[in-house]
């Protein structure tokens, strides 16, 4: 089943055209990982996706519904996440105050109770860290939080932008395995990462933007084996 249809999508900002046609798509239960270059478009698209920008022309759809002037807060509650880049935690902010703050929407207490419990249980640094101010936490620390968080709205796909940016490797390699275990949960995943052999390793499918377009889609496996993304990804 296919959650999330972008077409010909295109955006700018003042004169510059930053996404010129995009198409992709997404389907239950996969992991698809966009990679590209700083600056190739990879954030606005996640953003236009979110409707956090305006589109100038194109469509985005989730579960059959056009997402056009749908609010994000909206699409949140459609059942469509986005974790930022730069992980945006409430520093003055408990941990757990964080989390229950990702549930904001929902109205059954005692399913937020029992997320509750699942994200400790899922996340176990988090449960010792509970009463601690987010600001606090290391930085792997942090984006755990905010995936966790994302996941207290018990979305039906996560959008994650640039996980592992300015992580430790020892943390980066648990980050994609945390990435592994929400998708392994049901969760579909849309992943903008500049670590591309990580993201692809992951991922069923990948897209590689650059200068504000789609260059490249294949499987995972096989944008691994091309000889352009070697040698402009994959360290040669």
């Amino acid at each position: 089943m296919e959650l999330l249809k972008v077409e010909n999508l295109n955006v700018y900002y003042g004169s510059i055209h930053a996404l010129k046609g995009i198409s992709l798509h997404v389907d239950e239960g996969e992991i698809v990982s966009l990679i590209g270059a700083n600056g190739a478009g990879k954030t606005t698209l996640m953003s236009a996706v979110m409707n956090e920008i305006p589109i100038k022309s194109g469509t985005v759809t989730f579960l059959g519904r056009d997402l056009h002037g749908v609010k994000t807060a909206q699409i949140v509650r459609c059942g469509m996440t986005l974790v930022p880049e730069g992980r945006n935690v409430f520093p003055r902010t408990s941990v757990q105050d964080n989390l229950l703050l990702g549930a904001y929407a929902r109205k059954d207490k005692e399913g937020v109770k029992e997320d509750l419990g699942r994200m400790f249980d899922m996340f176990p640094i988090l449960k010792e860290r509970r009463k601690q101010l987010a600001g606090t936490l290391s930085g792997g620390e942090q984006q755990m939080l905010a995936m966790a968080r994302a996941l207290m709205s018990r979305p039906r796909m996560l959008l994650l932008d640039e996980p592992s940016m300015g992580l430790a490797p020892i943390i980066v390699d648990q980050v994609f395995q945390t990435i592994v275990n929400i998708n392994q949960r049901g969760t579909t995943v849309l992943l903008v990462e500049q670590n591309a052999n990580q993201a692809l390793r992951i991922a069923r499918r990948g897209y590689v933007v650059e200068t504000g377009e789609v260059t490249l889609e294949d499987s995972a496996e096989n944008l691994m084996q091309n000889r352009q993304v070697k040698e402009a990804y994959l360290g040669g």
